[in-house]
């Protein structure tokens, strides 16, 4: 009985393929306990910096600080990014999911060590800062990076390092608010932006163990405390619909101030110093605008928040976290985006109450479909908003009217707002996602799956026995090594050599046929020769006779001074031989007539996506495939061509067959 083959050759060798799928659920656990590490580590760190400025090691608690240092540290906090961020490139200022889709869409998931570092500190600095930001997108970045590195470092191909963001998207979101399935929902519906059964297993699985991890550290309880409510009276619902009608409209403003190319286009310290400034001015009057918020959204959940705390909930740290965001502060915006929703939705339900007190339902009510229609609204996410709200509630009965607003919600951010999602609407600034069928399709593949392994190498000009030994390995493609690396490699189809030498073969045999058939003639001609012709030559037989006597009838001999002159030919001298019969010709392959392919390399890790960018921009039919690292050890494992891309992708997609 033969072992199965346990090495990571072979490991790589089964990813490529797009059904992989036991070796990604592998890969799915390992990324969930990796990433789940690392947000304890995060919220350890969140604890630290908290201790340093925060009474009760608190890093929500800015209502217990005094104003002047309220205040001030939104400012340091701006400063601080300002100075040690903006000295840097500009590749190296992009964290957070932005940065995430960007990698995954034109990098295929690699990401650099300098952004993930530069996230650690700056997710730390805006929140113990007082800046509006939340902790969701630092989680995200780091666990997709993190998953991304291990893929990197174990050299696995491109199509896996893509299932392995989602799984550290996944396990981020499940980590920091224990909401497993919505962290499943969010990394395909707004990270991969695509639903596959390969793909959602190792992401649940990695979701899963996420989840375990923070909840051993930090209890199983959710990010914040939930009452228990009903909606009661039917009659809510035409409300709960204009609400949720308001949140989309409050959803378009928050992604038209993000995006403001007007605020954009400002100098740099002018942004910066206006940040600082208003984030000052509001921590002035209103404390619970700074932070993540989570306190203040349970509070309003409770109904425990004033109406001018309330509003400056909805509109102050609306506008403080677009405001951050259009002046360049990468903040994270999905946690003040449920404060928001949850402020909001409190107001709508307050009102409620004062027009129909006998049928209008708690204001917590309102506050929870609130938050998961902001969140959906802002993300254009309503699965990932949905599950959310059911895990963070843990009650069933609010799907129903949660459902109806977020629909729309949704909708009215879309329609009448012009708004796409978030983290979509950054294609204006280039960072336009791919959502092609086939380029997704591709981006599952790595080359190879598709790759022809059945090659050989040789030099351009070879003899005919050299060219017969190539062709018993039985290959597909022949690689002709040129002279010289700036020429380009080519690759000769070796039935194209195989006709060519037996067509050669046949004339060879058609021409010593038709010679062997001539000599015969002129041996059976000579065979039947006539009576006088054998008289005439026995006339000649006497004449040399008497010439070699020297005399001859009537005639005088050929002597001089006593010798007979040689009549014979000369000699043949051995320079004037002919050449080696032995000798074989040499063929030049470049001169055979067939299909030949210019080739350029890609490495063994690209997905069939690589590959046709490769072999659009190249403008060739053909990639040779390198194998290794170092420049001495690479060498080539195959060849792929347009031809196998396009055929690959026929027979995938059922509705090109």
């Amino acid at each position: 009985m033969r072992l199965p083959d346990l090495s990571l050759d072979a490991f790589r060798r089964q990813l490529a393929s797009v059904d992989a799928l036991p070796q990604l659920c592998v890969l799915g656990v390992v990324t969930g306990l990796i990433t789940g590490s690392l947000m304890v580590v995060f919220r350890l760190a969140l604890m630290v910096g908290a201790m340093l400025v925060m009474p009760y090691d608190d890093p929500e608690a800015f209502e217990q600080l005094s104003t002047g240092l309220r205040m001030v540290l939104p400012i340091i906090a701006v400063t601080v990014i300002g100075v040690l961020l903006w000295r840097q490139p500009l590749a190296a200022r992009k964290i957070g999911v932005s940065h995430v889709i960007e990698r995954l869409t034109y990098h295929q998931g690699r990401f650099p060590l300098r952004n993930w570092l530069n996230q650690w500190w700056v997710g730390v600095v805006s929140v113990v800062g007082g800046l509006s930001a939340g902790r969701e997108g630092p989680a995200i970045h780091l666990g997709a990076a993190a998953s991304s590195g291990l893929g990197q470092l174990l050299r696995l191909p491109h199509n896996s390092l893509r299932v392995l963001v989602a799984c550290g998207t996944a396990a981020g979101i499940a980590a920091s608010f224990n909401t497993p399935i919505a962290g499943v929902i969010f990394a395909m519906e707004v990270v991969m932006m695509e639903y596959t059964i390969v793909g959602f297993m190792p992401v649940i699985l990695a979701a899963c163990m996420g989840a375990l991890v923070s909840q051993l550290v930090y209890g199983a309880d959710p990010a914040f405390a939930v009452p228990d409510l009903s909606m009661g009276s039917l009659f809510n619902i035409y409300w709960i619909a204009v609400m949720a009608f308001g949140i989309g409209l409050l959803a378009g403003l928050f992604i038209h101030v993000s995006r403001s190319e007007r605020i954009a286009s400002l100098p740099l310290w002018w942004r910066l110093a206006l940040v600082g400034a208003l984030a000052a001015l509001l921590a002035w009057c209103y404390p619970q605008v700074q932070g993540i918020g989570y306190d203040s959204l349970s509070d309003a959940l409770f109904n425990r928040l004033a109406l001018d705390i309330l509003m400056a909930l909805v509109l102050g740290k609306l506008l403080l976290t677009a405001f951050a965001v259009g002046c360049g502060v990468p903040v994270s915006i999905i946690g003040p985006v449920l404060v928001v929703g949850a402020a909001a939705g409190a107001l709508f339900g307050i009102a409620g109450g004062w027009m129909w007190p006998d049928k209008a339902a708690d204001p917590g009510l309102f506050a929870m479909i609130g938050m998961a229609a902001m969140m959906g609204a802002v993300l254009q996410a309503p699965l990932a908003a949905l599950m959310a709200l059911l895990e963070l509630t843990h009650m069933p009965h609010i799907l129903l009217p949660g459902m109806l607003a977020v629909v729309v919600s949704c909708l009215t951010a879309r329609q009448l707002c012009r708004c796409d999602g978030f983290f979509i609407s950054v294609k204006r600034h280039g960072l336009h996602p791919l959502q092609q069928p086939l380029m997704q399709a591709l981006s599952r593949v790595s080359v190879p799956a598709v790759m022809e392994r059945s090659l050989v190498r040789t030099r351009r000009r070879i003899s005919v026995s050299q060219a017969r030994a190539l062709l018993e390995a039985k290959p597909v493609w022949i690689i002709i090594e040129r002279s010289t690396d700036d020429k380009p490699t080519l690759a000769l189809k070796a039935a194209d050599l195989a006709r060519y030498l037996l067509e050669q073969q046949e004339q060879e045999q058609a021409s010593r046929e038709k010679q062997e058939k001539q000599e015969k003639q002129e041996h059976k001609a000579a065979q039947v020769a006539p009576e006088d012709q054998r008289e005439a030559s026995d006339d000649n037989a006497a004449m040399d006779v008497l010439m070699d006597t020297g005399s001859a009838p009537g005639g005088k001999g050929d002597v001089i001074a006593g010798k007979n002159v040689d009549r014979s030919p000369p000699p043949v001298s051995p320079a004037a031989a002919s050449p080696d019969e032995d000798k074989e010709a040499l063929l030049d392959l470049l001169e055979i007539p067939g299909q030949r392919l210019d080739l350029v390399a890609i490495h063994l890790q690209a997905t069939l996506t690589e590959a046709l960018n490769v072999l659009n921009e190249s403008k060739v039919d053909g990639l040779y495939v390198e194998h290794g690292y170092r420049p001495k050890q690479k060498r080539i494992s195959g060849i792929i061509t347009r031809d196998a891309i396009e055929r690959y992708y026929r027979l995938s997609d059922p509705s090109t067959a």
